[in-house]
C-alpha cells in the first residue's frame, strides 16, 4: 500500500534538521516546538523509518534522515513556500519576515523604517537583529540581511538600496589643525578608530571650498563600531571618519562639524535574500520598501 508524503511535515522534517534541533527550529519558524516533533514523528511513522536519534543535546539524524534531509531540502522547501502562499493569497505579503542589519544602520534607522513598514504591510512580523557578524542567512533561518559594500556571494541575490559617503567630522569645539602643514605634528589630529587600526594613514578629504586637505589622526579611543565612534565624537573626544547618513542630523543641528568628504569609493547599502530559494512576497516586499525609501 503506498502513502502519500505529506509535504507539510518534510518542510518542517528540513527545518529542524536545517537548525539541528526542535527548539532551534521553534524559534526561528515561530512554530511551536511540540508541532514540529508531531509532524516528523508522523513522517517517520509514514515513512515506516527513523529520521532523527532523539535524546541527544544536539539533534543527530539518522543514514536514513540524512538522506531525505540532503535529497529534499530545497525542493521540497520551496514547494512547501509556495504552498503556503496560496494558500494565504498569491502576492499577499504576511507572516514573519527575519531580517539581520549591521548594528549602525539598525539603531538609527531601522526603528523608523520597521514603523513604516508595518504600516503598509499590516500582515509582516518584522523581526530585525542588530549585529556586525556575517550571519549565514539560509543556515540561521533569516529571509534577508542588509550589507554595506558586501562581497560577491553566489549563494545570494539583492538589489542596493543607498550610497553614502565617508566623511571626517569633529565636535564644534575642537581646534582644527593647519591642514598640509610643513610638519606632519602641526597637521596632528585626536582620532576615534575603529579597533585594529592603531596605526592609521593621513586622512585626504575635499573640504566645502573644494580643496584637498591631508589631516595626520593620532588615535587616542578605539571603538568596534561606527555607532561607538560616533557617541565618542559628539564627546568631544577627538575627530573621526565617519559615514554621513548616520551624522547627518547631528552636522545640521551644530553638535558636529564636518571637516570634508574622504577620498575613497562610496559606501553602497544592499538588501540581500538567498538566490536558490523562491522570493516570497514578503521578502520582495521588503526590498521594494527599503529601495523605494532610499531613492
Amino acid at each position: 500500500m503506498e502513502h502519500s508524503l505529506d509535504i507539510t511535515a518534510l518542510a518542517d522534517f528540513n527545518l529542524v534538521a536545517t537548525h539541528g534541533g526542535f527548539g532551534r527550529a521553534s524559534r526561528a519558524s515561530g512554530q511551536p516546538k511540540a508541532t514540529l516533533s508531531r509532524r516528523v514523528r508522523a513522517l517517520e511513522e509514514s515513512l515506516g523509518v527513523r529520521l532523527v536519534e532523539r535524546g541527544a543535546r544536539r539533534l543527530k539524524l539518522t543514514p536514513e534522515g540524512a538522506v531525505l534531509h540532503a535529497r529534499t531540502v530545497d525542493p521540497f522547501g520551496e514547494i512547501a513556500q509556495v504552498a503556503q502562499e496560496l494558500k494565504s493569497g498569491i502576492g499577499r505579503p504576511r507572516g514573519v519576515l527575519r531580517v539581520s542589519a549591521p548594528l549602525l544602520f539598525a539603531l538609527t534607522a531601522m526603528g523608523r523604517l520597521g514603523a513604516a513598514f508595518l504600516s503598509a504591510h499590516p500582515e509582516v512580523r518584522l523581526e530585525v537583529t542588530a549585529e556586525d557578524r556575517l550571519v549565514d542567512l539560509v543556515g540561521e533561518g533569516y529571509d534577508a540581511v542588509v550589507r554595506f559594500n558586501p562581497r560577491p556571494d553566489d549563494a545570494l541575490v539583492g538589489r542596493r538600496f543607498m550610497s553614502d559617503q565617508l566623511v571626517l567630522v569633529a565636535p564644534p569645539g575642537l581646534r582644527q589643525p593647519q591642514a598640509d602643514a610643513s610638519a606632519p605634528g602641526d597637521a596632528e589630529l585626536p582620532a576615534i578608530v575603529r579597533t585594529g587600526r592603531t596605526e592609521v594613514g593621513p586622512w585626504t578629504v575635499v573640504d566645502e571650498a573644494g580643496c584637498l586637505r591631508t589631516y595626520h589622526p593620532r588615535p587616542v579611543l578605539c571603538f568596534s563600531t561606527p555607532l561607538l565612534i560616533r557617541d565618542a565624537v559628539l564627546a568631544g573626544a577627538g575627530a573621526a571618519v565617519v559615514p554621513r547618513s548616520p551624522v547627518a542630523e547631528d552636522i545640521a543641528a551644530g553638535r558636529l562639524v564636518e571637516w570634508g568628504v574622504v577620498q575613497a569609493p562610496p559606501i553602497e547599502g544592499w538588501v540581500l535574500h538567498a538566490s536558490r530559494r523562491l522570493v516570497s512576497p514578503k521578502v520582495s516586499a521588503f526590498v521594494d520598501f527599503l529601495c523605494e525609501h532610499f531613492a
